[in-house]
């Protein structure tokens, strides 16, 4: 088998700047109108976080509220994004599509592992096809301990892969694949942090430069 890829999908595949202010604006307008939030949206607060999970994501940007309200922002936010990619807001990466092609067409198994939720992912997957080149769609959902870490190491178990790489653009992609003693790729895209690019084995600005 060749080497397979385990790729993020937030900021390494999908451009998710694109949809990300405008579904973030929804769930704050929704607390603004019952009395729960004063002031601008921190649209700049969930970018420097951007890479971890919803949960910590809402931890962090709403320390304040109790968890059922940041459950329910969260399904405003989920919803919101959905209809953004559904109604053709959001887009790939430049060279994402033919990329993948190219890897699949060689014989390399393509995954993703993600710190989004399924539906989410289901969307992405389903606006741009891209059940054509992968061979599995995971989502930080699949694992308890909700770690990406965790998450990567889940589907090299799941499907007995032994070369692998992953490829991502923040934090939690490069340690995912330290703790599972594998190499790192890291884009240099809209999220990506210099201080972070350090760790990683390579790093890219074009997903092309992968074939």
């Amino acid at each position: 088998m060749k080497q397979a890829y385990i790729f993020d999908m937030d900021g390494t595949l999908f451009q998710t700047n694109r949809i990300l202010g405008h579904a973030l604006e929804d769930a704050f307008d929704f607390l603004r109108m019952n009395g729960r939030w004063t002031g601008e949206t921190p649209l700049a607060g969930y970018q420097t976080i951007m890479g971890v999970s919803l949960p910590e994501v809402w931890q962090t940007l709403l320390p304040g509220h109790s968890d059922e309200e940041r459950a329910l922002v969260d399904r405003i936010f989920q919803d919101a994004l959905i209809r953004h990619i559904e109604q053709g807001q959001g887009a790939l990466y430049s060279g994402a599509q033919a990329t993948l092609q190219v890897l699949k067409e060689t014989g390399h198994p393509l995954y993703i592992a993600s710190n989004g939720w399924k539906v989410y992912l289901t969307a992405i997957v389903r606006q741009y096809g891209l059940t054509r080149w992968l061979d599995g769609v995971y989502s930080i959902e699949d694992v308890v301990s909700l770690q990406k870490s965790d998450l990567v190491a889940y589907i090299l178990s799941e499907h007995q892969l032994t070369e692998v790489v992953v490829v991502g653009d923040r934090i939690s992609d490069f340690q995912a694949a330290k703790v599972n003693r594998l190499p790192a790729i890291v884009c240099r895209f809209d999220f990506s942090n210099e201080a972070e690019l350090a760790q990683a084995d390579v790093i890219i600005d074009d997903l092309r430069e992968l074939v």
